[in-house]
């Protein structure tokens, strides 16, 4: 039986925390390098166009595979910007979707046809969001559609240098790099040596070495109340959910963060960790529970799937020093502080 994207992760995510069976891979490895490093050489040299949109481009990835936070962080920035008088609109591939062509996000969207995160980004923030495989198409038409936007975030780009980018900002989470080795003897999309490229990075609850001169951030995720999936003006704090028997369920590039979340609010629970972007079914949900705790990216997936109560805890980022403000900066053509 061939094995479920689900364990395969976990799999990968193992052995890339040392350098023992993953040492197997590395002749693969070593051709992804290649290939990487000379897909990036070509756009350096002007063979490949990048090519520009009319407004600054803030790109947010990693690069490592996986989740780091970088969603709640894109929500933290949009708001921060729309605070400082700068109203952003949002750009993705639509991880999940089964489509790859240009299209609008809105609050009803159907997650198959535009991506959970993108949802997500939507339901939370309100803005323009569009996804596309094709970052630069994604952004033209949201800015046809909405010419009075003044600034892109661009959400997992880093390595799609199709689109111009003004700001470069990678995020880093508590898996860190593990073993250091670029794919799939290792969780690198590009080596280390890629940080020392970028604007800033921000640290997500862990204490990687950064290079000296790259500006660094550190950022922590907050949220202790519940809402009720279909009714969210319902609230429920971890108090009251204590007692219930909970089970957990999250499909998040590292899902083990969640559960120590819900750990360190008190909260008992059987945990079912699931492959990052699953889609959920109804088999998914057969369990023998009071109610169902999940994420926010997890919750626009699974609407009348189970009659079981779910709680959905939505989480804010907190990011110091002020990231916004050193993105004007950057963008304004002023030094940053």
């Amino acid at each position: 039986m061939p094995l479920s994207r689900t364990s395969t992760e976990s799999f990968l995510r193992r052995i890339w925390r040392q350098r023992g069976a993953a040492a197997l891979l590395l002749p693969i490895a070593l051709c992804f390098t290649l290939l990487s490093a000379a897909r990036r050489t070509l756009y350096r040299l002007g063979i490949f166009k990048s090519r520009r949109l009319p407004v600054p481009v803030v790109v947010i990835g990693n690069i490592t595979v996986g989740g780091s936070g970088k969603t709640p962080l894109i929500l933290h920035l949009a708001q921060s910007l729309s605070q400082s008088g700068y109203l952003a609109g949002i750009v993705s591939r639509g991880y999940g979707s089964d489509e790859a062509d240009a299209r609008e996000v809105f609050a009803n969207s159907d997650a198959s046809r535009v991506g959970d995160e993108a949802l997500l980004l939507k339901r939370r923030c309100g803005l323009p969001v569009f996804v596309g495989h094709d970052r630069f198409a994604a952004g033209s038409a949201l800015l046809a559609a909405y010419p009075h936007c003044q600034l892109i975030l661009c959400d997992d780009g880093l390595q799609h240098y199709r689109l111009w980018r003004d700001v470069e900002i990678a995020v880093l989470d508590r898996r860190g790099l593990m073993n250091g080795w670029m794919l799939p003897a290792g969780p690198l999309r590009e080596p280390v040596s890629r940080l020392a490229e970028v604007d800033a990075c921000v640290l997500n609850e862990t204490s990687v070495a950064i290079r000296a001169e790259v500006a660094t951030f550190r950022m922590r995720l907050e949220g202790n109340r519940f809402l009720l999936l279909g009714d969210p003006a319902q609230t429920a704090s971890s108090a009251a959910l204590a007692g219930l028997r909970l089970h957990a369920v999250a499909g998040i590039g590292e899902p083990q963060r969640f559960f120590d979340h819900l750990r360190a609010l008190g909260l008992v629970f059987s945990a079912h960790a699931f492959a990052d972007h699953h889609r959920y079914t109804v088999g998914d949900f057969d369990v023998d529970a009071d109610a169902i705790l999940t994420t926010e990216k997890d919750a626009v997936k699974c609407a009348g799937l189970t009659t079981l109560p779910i709680w959905v805890l939505p989480v804010d980022a907190v990011v110091e020093p002020d990231l916004a403000r050193f993105i004007l900066e950057k963008i304004n053509g002023s030094a940053p502080a």
